[in-house]
């Protein structure tokens, strides 16, 4: 946040404060009100000028958020500092910052100020934790020890980032995209220091993990820059915006010159690394990665959930799901073979199945367009608001589509102007069968992330630092949720093969729960997750096992998250004051946060 930003905060904050001792008499409120007062007022500072500190580091975040202009506006040619030297002080700062902010006294607070203590106080402390892991890299929904992997590094954000998120509307803005290029081969130099550093101390990711890697960093090595998707799209924005120049030039010379070499260098060093790198999946093979993992998991998952209660809990819900989806299959013929094998099935069935074709790519697309209009509109049957801002359907970058996930969501800026945008990796289009579509929409769109996401954005009653906070339990929770949502609203109603899809999600999120658990904490080799996977839900997807390997404890906050909001729901449907608007406000309308904080704030609301 900027320092304008800063001054309207507080100078919101004085108004309000003036507006209640005009209309309510504050001069004769008791002197515990304004302890209170003074001590929500202390840590609204801290926690506006830790932001601030940090979005200093994170240029990228300052341009998604929109927040690189004025006293920011240099920010918009930067990229992140990527380098070892950076990363040591990083994990000074994150120390720092939890001691600052146990200066406060949390009993002296307002409930709202409480509350934000709880939040970003679980946030700091589990930072502060991996801060004692000097091989812990946190970049995004990403923890891990390994700085470059199949979907880690540079090589990966920078292209997409450049591709979908940096504005070419001036020609300003076009001369800072040259600068985020020039910048570029020293984030790409960075990201290799850091990992030649920890390969040093005995960190090195799994010999399946470099393979991957190597290949993409050659494939976008290899490709022209003239070719690349950023470069296409900086011709586009610049034509659409009526900009003149050479830049779309001089973009593909710096990714065939600077930016290539620092790539060679990059490949040169996991090639090396892939000379001593081990089979082993799991992280409990490291050093410290026992208790690295069990931080994970509750940074991930936001409860004191053990691994061996986490896998139990996979197993449980795996063998409820699989009897619902046994339900369903029977009932539309299929009843040969264990739920795994009539479910593989189903996935290969032409009339299910878009061409793997530039053509087959554009009706998959067409069709989930449709269904999230569709699932848009009823949105307020069941949310007492609802987000104004566009949502937008791209396919994954092709240059970086074999090691990334299935689907995921990038927020829009916070005033609206860019679409939130849902990603779908369109490698191959028999990986989304048709029946699959919809439960991927309504968890990445609406009601799910993006849906959740702008709410956040555009409430007007959090502080940036608790609209932009991310909980990945919280988060991927609400998503899942989400698909349970649509399922009530009758959204697959005259659809069983959809609903089909949509068990077939909760089943896959259930056995993420046994496979990260037994990777990371039961010794399970790659192959033996696998197996898991192809017997239980019939999908053998080893990018997603890559996945887990190279972001331990993460798959664990999905189906975490939904059986903690549905539990609370169905807790709270009892009581005879139970509205589903209002329930939903309390989840939503305080932004994100732990699910301990969570289960307290809407327990809060209905009491």
């Amino acid at each position: 946040m900027d320092g304008s930003a800063g001054g309207g905060l507080m100078i919101n904050r004085r108004r309000l404060l003036a507006s209640a001792a005009a209309g309510a008499g504050l001069a004769v409120l008791p002197p515990v009100a304004f302890a209170r007062a003074d001590e929500d007022a202390r840590l609204d500072a801290i926690l506006t000028r830790q932001f601030e500190a940090d979005l200093d580091d994170a240029p990228q975040q300052a341009t998604s958020l929109g927040l690189d202009v004025g006293a920011r506006a240099g920010q918009r040619g930067q990229l992140a500092d990527r380098s070892l030297a950076k990363a040591e002080a990083g994990r000074e700062e994150a120390r720092a910052q939890l001691a600052e902010l146990r200066t406060i006294d949390p009993v002296a607070l307002s409930a709202a100020g409480r509350l934000s203590y709880d939040i970003l106080g679980f946030q700091r402390e589990v930072a502060a934790a991996a801060a004692d892991f000097p091989w812990h890299t946190a970049n995004g929904w990403r923890r891990t020890p390994y700085v470059v992997s199949q979907i880690n590094g540079a090589y990966i954000d920078v292209p997409s980032f450049m591709d979908t998120t940096h504005p070419v509307k001036t020609a300003e803005d076009a001369d800072a995209f040259l600068a985020r290029l020039e910048a570029f081969s020293a984030a790409l130099d960075g990201d290799t220091e850091r990992s030649r550093h920890h390969a040093g101390m005995g960190v090195v990711a799994p010999d399946f993990i470099l393979d991957t890697a190597i290949r993409q960093l050659t494939a976008l090595r290899d490709q022209p820059g003239a070719d690349q998707a950023m470069v296409r799209s900086l011709t586009r924005k610049m034509t659409e915006a009526g900009l003149e120049g050479d830049h779309a030039t001089r973009a593909a010379a710096l990714l065939d010159g600077p930016v290539k070499a620092a790539l060679e260098r990059q490949i040169e060093a996991l090639r090396g690394q892939r000379e001593t790198a081990v089979h082993d999946a799991g992280i409990g093979r490291l050093e410290g990665g026992e208790a690295y993992y069990a931080l994970n998991l509750k940074a991930f998952t936001t409860t004191t959930s053990t691994a061996a209660e986490i896998h139990q809990l996979g197993l449980d819900q795996v063998a409820d799901i699989q009897s619902q989806a046994d339900e369903l299959l029977k009932g539309e013929g299929y009843t040969q073979g264990s739920v795994a094998e009539r479910m593989a099935a189903l996935r290969t069935e032409a009339r299910f199945v878009y061409p793997n074709t530039d053509a087959g790519r554009a009706d998959l697309l067409a069709y989930v367009n449709t269904e999230m209009d569709r699932v848009r509109a009823r949105m307020p049957e069941v949310f007492a608001r609802v987000p104004t801002s566009q949502f937008l359907v791209n396919r994954v970058p092709p240059a970086i589509e074999a090691g990334a996930p299935g689907g995921y969501a990038q927020g829009g800026s916070l005033d609206g102007s860019r679409p939130g945008i849902y990603f779908i990796n369109l490698k191959d289009t028999a990986d989304w069968p048709r029946w699959t579509l919809k439960t991927l929409t309504y968890h990445e769109a609406a009601p799910g992330h993006l849906f959740e996401g702008a709410l956040a954005l555009q409430s007007a009653d959090l502080p940036l630092y608790r609209k932009t906070v991310g909980f990945s339990a919280y988060g991927e929770g609400w998503g899942l949720y989400a698909e349970r949502l649509a399922d009530e609203l009758g959204l697959y109603e005259d659809d069983p093969f959809g609903r089909i899809g949509y068990l077939e999600s909760f089943l896959f999120r259930a056995c993420r729960l046994v496979v990260d658990t037994g990777l990371h904490s039961k010794g399970w080799s790659r192959e033996q997750a696998i197996r898991y996977m192809t017997e239980n839900v019939g999908d053998p997807n080893e990018t997603e096992i890559d996945r887990y390997c190279s972001a331990p404890g993460q798959a664990c906050s999905y189906k975490m998250g939904e059986i903690a909001i549905t539990g609370l729901r169905e807790e709270l449907k009892a009581r005879p004051d139970f509205d589903l608007k209002r329930f939903h406000s309390a989840v939503l309308d305080g932004g994100r946060m732990p699910l301990t904080v969570l289960e307290q704030r809407v327990r809060s609301a209905f009491a």
